[in-house]
């Protein structure tokens, strides 16, 4: 159920333009300031987990693993992408209370 939660919120905050995807996006939005809520794919690199962790924690921004390339990029209406970064503080307190309740 939560999971399912989850995958809508994430489809709504893309199509509200409230996320950015991929690594490149991803690392800019970080950078600018504008990212609330970073999520990357499990079955990433450990190399691209590294890097968006130590961004997000040198920058303040909260970061979760969860899904794995597929399935994120699916839920936002993508191809596998292997990071999305939240834009939205709202939208990103309600992904994170759904990614921590799991």
């Amino acid at each position: 159920m939560r999971i399912r939660k989850l995958k809508s919120m994430l489809g709504i905050a893309a199509k509200a333009g409230k996320v950015e995807s991929g690594g490149f996006c991803s690392e800019n939005c970080i950078k600018s300031g504008k990212a609330f809520l970073v999520i990357c794919a499990e079955n990433a690199s450990d190399r691209t987990k590294k890097t968006f962790k130590d961004m997000c924690a040198f920058r303040n921004v909260t970061y979760r693993e969860v899904f794995d390339k597929d399935t994120l990029g699916h839920v936002i209406g993508k191809e596998e992408r292997t990071s999305v970064a939240v834009k939205d503080e709202k939208i990103a307190a309600v992904i994170l209370s759904l990614i921590d309740v799991q």
